[in-house]
């Protein structure tokens, strides 16, 4: 009966160890297949290695490789560095890059070429060129790629006005370095704006006849045009935002009060007064004398 017992443990544990095994076999299976799999639906992909500026050279120190789906590659991306950069052939980063963002054709120069602006421009687009100065440029604070108005100061007339010429422009580049020879900032003199061929006309002439500004917008919140009006001498006041200055009515002339003929009484005419003359004869001179008249 003891033998018996032991023989059905035995047996137990004997078909347990099986099926253990075979689980096991097959959970190690799976996983070599899985990992299989993944290794063939991966490709290599240059990515930056460090931040990437507009204008740098893209050198072997500043790009690395990483492991993307072979899927979801995005288009114009490298996978070897020779690709990216030929041999004897140089290319320049257009388009501002961070860490781990795939480098990809459109954010490059052509081959062998230098940066330009022409890359940036989109179908239909302009590149138009403005003056500015410490003032009118918002004190250097303009950077590529931010969003400004440009406004308008010219005479009309005999007076001057300011009028918004463009709105929520976009700031292609401006020649202002970080820092100069000395290590203080250097304003740039000219924007570069990204514009309309119609808009392009109208900076054109609006250099000639009056001085442009540029204002700083707030970037990607106010998309919507604001109401603008001409502002001229008379609006350099102080006014409360959003008051309604009174408007001043014209001065309407009074009606003539029609004249009544008023009856005065005449003036008093003072009373001739009576002459005592005394002639006082001296030989043959006789000389006119007047007596009284005076506490009369």
């Amino acid at each position: 009966m003891i033998r018996r017992q032991s023989l059905i443990a035995l047996g137990i544990a004997l078909v347990l160890g099986l099926v253990a095994v075979y689980l096991a076999n097959t959970f190690l299976t799976t996983s070599e297949k899985r990992v299989e799999q993944a290794q063939v639906g991966l490709t290599k992909v240059a990515v930056a290695a460090v931040p990437l500026d507009y204008g740098i050279d893209v050198t072997p120190d500043k790009v690395k490789f990483v492991d993307y789906p072979t899927a979801s590659l995005p288009p114009g991306s490298y996978s070897q560095f020779a690709q990216l950069v030929p041999a004897g052939k140089r290319r320049v980063v257009l388009r501002p890059m961070q860490v781990n963002e795939p480098i990809l054709a459109s954010k490059l120069a052509g081959e062998g070429l230098g940066a330009s602006i022409a890359y940036l421009l989109p179908d239909g687009m302009r590149a138009a060129a403005v003056r500015v100065n410490d003032v009118s440029g918002v004190a250097g604070f303009v950077q590529p790629s931010d969003a400004v108005d440009v406004l308008i100061t010219r005479q009309l007339g005999d007076r001057q006005a300011t009028d918004v010429l463009l709105q929520n422009i976009r700031v292609i580049a401006i020649d202002q370095n970080a820092q100069g020879a000395d290590g203080k900032p250097i304003v740039g003199k000219t924007a570069t704006l990204e514009v309309t061929p119609v808009d392009s006309q109208k900076l054109a002439l609006a250099q000639q006849v009056g001085s442009l500004s540029l204002v700083l917008r707030k970037a990607g919140v106010e998309q919507d045009f604001a109401n603008v009006r001409t502002i001229g001498f008379d609006d350099l006041r102080y006014s409360y935002y959003g008051a309604v200055r009174p408007t001043v009515a014209a001065a309407t002339p009074r009606a003539a009060r029609p004249r009544t003929a008023v009856a005065r009484a005449p003036r008093p005419v003072a009373p001739a007064r009576r002459s005592n003359n005394v002639e006082v004869v001296r030989g043959t001179t006789g000389s006119n004398y007047e007596v009284g008249g005076y506490g009369s």
